[in-house]
């Protein structure tokens, strides 16, 4: 079965998390994706060694991948890569700022040696932001964008436990790849893509942001429950699990009073009859669903308010993930054996797509040098 980038030709400079997933979903969608590495490798190859000896993000994010080795500092390699581009429809770069156009790859002077040819750069900052010359590891722009401020409990700020501002980047870029290939197929012009770390996290941050300019007060962290929501939280119940409830609206507030907490009543009078209400007098509420999940069983209570139509979910852990019913997965083939991944997010009907293998470092190197030899 085809898929639907079959036939084109991705060329990614990359490393570590943006850029790689990127251009990994361009390769479960069919184009062909080849991986430019230094000789020691993309190095997300050596964050850890915990999946057989290979690293956790490297599998996640390349597979399908054909990796070439390539200094493009020597004359030769460079050679080799502008052969290439030559034929390529998708170029895609996260090196430092500047550094692909010192090397003479540049996504601008390339677009003008071949018109058709689709780019994309991702950065920190930008190119030309004052902050472009910062590192931009993900925890940083957590940090710059004011993400950290959000996340955690009252007492302190925290991290978002994945790297949300890499992850947000790789799928902005992804998007406008495939937004360049629909007008190139109008236009027949490539085009120049361009992604930031923190431009994709400021605009996650949009809410939050618009609390802070239009009210002069940004939400307060207040760790699993919501700032203008109640009830809303976790809560425990007597086999000492922890459910999460939200109660996002009058008539879910209206069943949840009646079925779960015995008082009716409450939708219409007293301190909690609005959502306003709800949230001035949260404290109070909290005790009360508090004591009353203390009484039953994690199953019990999450039977109730499955069939009273409450909005719930059971406060896992990643054990608890690997085991979820609702986790599909994917097998795919790497240099240590099969490795069981997470299935790309996106289904398609009436197709069960394969996946390629993960590359080791410089495994088409010799075939890649062939096909585009100089005289080739």
């Amino acid at each position: 079965m085809t898929k639907p980038l079959d036939g084109l030709l991705v060329v990614a400079l990359e490393q570590a998390v943006a850029a790689p997933l990127c251009s990994g979903r361009l390769a479960d969608a069919g184009a062909r994706v080849i991986k430019i590495e230094r000789p020691q490798g993309d190095f997300a190859r050596h964050y850890d060694y915990v999946v057989h000896g290979e690293s956790a993000n490297f599998v996640w994010l390349n597979k399908g991948k054909e990796s070439l080795v390539l200094d493009i500092k020597q004359t030769g390699d460079a050679d080799l890569l502008e052969r290439i581009l030559a034929k390529a429809d998708v170029f895609i770069q996260n090196l430092a700022p500047g550094a692909a156009q010192r090397a003479g790859f540049g996504s601008d002077d390339l677009r003008q040696r071949y018109p058709r040819l689709i780019t994309c750069d991702i950065t920190g900052y930008g190119e030309e932001a004052t902050l472009a010359k910062m590192k931009a590891y993900d925890l940083l722009v957590q940090a710059e964008t004011g993400l950290c401020s959000l996340t955690g409990g009252p007492e302190s700020p925290g991290r978002v436990g994945v790297s949300v501002c890499d992850i947000a980047a790789g799928m902005n870029a992804y998007q406008g790849i495939l937004e360049a290939i629909i007008q190139r197929g109008i236009t027949g012009k490539g085009s120049g893509v361009s992604v930031s770390l923190f431009d994709g996290m400021a605009d996650w941050m949009t809410v939050p942001l618009l609390f802070q300019d239009y009210t002069g007060n940004a939400p307060k962290r207040v760790g699993l429950r919501h700032p203008s929501i109640a009830p809303y939280g976790a809560f425990e119940t007597r086999d000492s699990k922890q459910i999460v409830i939200s109660i996002q609206n009058e008539r879910e507030w209206a069943r949840f009073a009646d079925d779960i907490l015995g008082h009716p009543e409450w939708a219409t009078h007293g301190p909690f009859c609005s959502a306003v209400l709800r949230v001035e007098n949260r404290t109070e509420l909290d005790e009360i669903v508090a004591d009353t999940f203390a009484k039953f069983t994690s199953d019990d209570i999450c039977e109730k308010l499955l069939y009273s139509q409450i909005a719930f979910g059971r406060l896992n852990d990643v054990e608890g993930l690997s085991t979820h019913p609702a986790l599909r997965r994917i097998r795919v083939d790497s240099p240590s054996g099969p490795i069981d991944l997470p299935a790309p997010p996106v289904k398609v009907a009436g197709q069960n797509r394969e996946y390629g293998p993960i590359p080791e470092i410089g495994s088409d190197s010799d075939r890649i040098r062939e096909e585009f030899a100089k005289n080739g």
